[in-house]
């Protein structure tokens, strides 16, 4: 059987962070993983720039809950879901994501966990695992799983690279650039075909 390895956000839902700094107006915070490609230096960044400001985790899931999924984000998993086994790879956090991942129909998440004290600030964050979208691929791969990836930023390239085959979505000119053995695309219809071209099944729209 085949598996969809989903990034989460930018590929299905907005970058939260990013939509964080802009209800806070606070620029630095709208950096990501196609920005910095060391997660442990963003995280690092992210959470002195929580303190600093006073921000604690209820202030981050009041945003979350106005968002929404990308459009057309929900009808590309059901796409998907009738013609793949499907998973969500994402360096987002629980604490974060299951508002969304509601509005997306519960899909299959691997993602990590916050550490929060007991007045609701962000004190630290834990890893699942050291490189966990690739090490998730792998561990597929040791169950006979055929995967195909799709991601948007530098964190998903070892996804991609471990994949059967890897797509590039959403991406910014950089990581195309610094990537170019991955196809590229910027929309869902797009999306579907690069699928249904790395799929070694028959496999129509």
């Amino acid at each position: 059987m085949e598996l969809a390895c989903l990034d989460l956000e930018g590929v299905l839902v907005p970058e939260i962070w990013i939509e964080f700094a802009k209800r806070t107006g606070i620029e630095e915070l709208k950096a990501t993983t196609r920005d910095i490609p060391d997660y442990d230096v963003l995280m690092k960044q992210r959470l002195r720039i929580l303190d600093e400001h006073g921000l604690k985790l209820a202030d981050i899931q009041d945003v979350i809950a106005t968002m929404k999924p990308l459009d057309g984000a929900k009808e590309f998993l059901d796409w998907l879901r009738e013609r793949f086994q499907l998973v969500i790879l994402s360096d987002t956090f629980y604490e974060f994501a299951m508002p969304l991942m509601k509005q997306l129909g519960y899909p299959a998440l691997l993602c990590h966990k916050l550490e929060v004290d007991e007045t609701g600030r962000v004190v630290d964050y834990k890893l699942r695992q050291k490189d966990p979208k690739r090490q998730s691929v792998k561990a597929f791969h040791g169950l006979n799983m055929r995967c195909i990836a799709a991601g948007d930023s530098y964190n998903d390239t070892t996804m991609l690279a471990e994949a059967d085959a890897g797509i590039l979505f959403h991406a910014p000119a950089n990581v195309i650039a610094e990537f170019p053995q991955f196809p590229a695309v910027h929309d869902y219809e797009a999306l579907k075909k690069e699928f249904i071209k790395a799929s070694n099944r028959d496999i129509s729209l």
